[in-house]
């Protein structure tokens, strides 16, 4: 599985607060999949 540097942003957003986590970028970039990978394995 491929590591990206919004997984480790992700995780540690989570591992730090409760609030709400914004992700903005281009299109076809792997927002929505990087946040549901994450929810999977929490």
């Amino acid at each position: 599985m491929l590591n990206r540097h919004v997984d480790n942003i992700i995780e540690h957003h989570y591992a730090t607060t409760n609030k709400a986590l914004l992700l903005s970028g281009a299109r076809q970039v792997g927002k929505t999949y990087a946040i549901r990978r994450y929810a999977q394995q929490a």
